[in-house]
């Protein structure tokens, strides 16, 4: 049954996708192809990936025990409010915490969680801001432009 939920729930996406797909203005010097055609091409294999699991649906999955399910949901909560929290905070202080709740998820021991938390949120930023040159902010900006020069 969840599968043909789950594609019903693609088929719909995908029809509201190529609807949406279809208002793509083209310009007077436009390829032949256009800037449809790709969305459009998208659009179809999720529709026929939908059709494909109501038609043709898999067993009925063993959906995990309540705890799994909290501890996912506390993942996910997690992770949106990390997203959030990247721009007032910066890089660093999220990505630590981040980092350091998700490893004390997968191995429940303080101490090995926090120091994943530090190594990870400083390698990470020191790979994104200096190996791939991104234009990361590593402390909030109020503290950054109240440090003496």
């Amino acid at each position: 049954m969840s599968d043909r939920i789950f594609g019903l729930a693609v088929l719909l996406t995908a029809l509201a996708y190529i609807a949406s797909a279809t208002q793509i203005q083209t310009s007077f010097l436009a390829d032949p192809v256009g800037p449809k055609a790709f969305p459009m091409g998208v659009g179809v294999v999720a529709a026929v990936s939908g059709l494909v699991m109501m038609f043709k649906p898999d067993a009925d999955p063993a959906w995990p025990a309540g705890k799994t399910l909290l501890a996912l949901l506390i993942a996910v909560l997690v992770l949106v409010t990390y997203a959030y929290a990247l721009k007032p905070l910066g890089f660093l202080i999220p990505t630590a915490i981040t980092a350091a709740i998700l490893s004390y998820q997968i191995s429940p021991r303080i101490m090995p969680a926090i120091l994943t938390g530090l190594t990870l949120s400083i390698g990470l930023f020191v790979l994104f801001k200096y190996a791939l040159g991104l234009g990361l902010v590593a402390l909030p900006k109020s503290w950054l432009t109240s440090l003496p020069v």
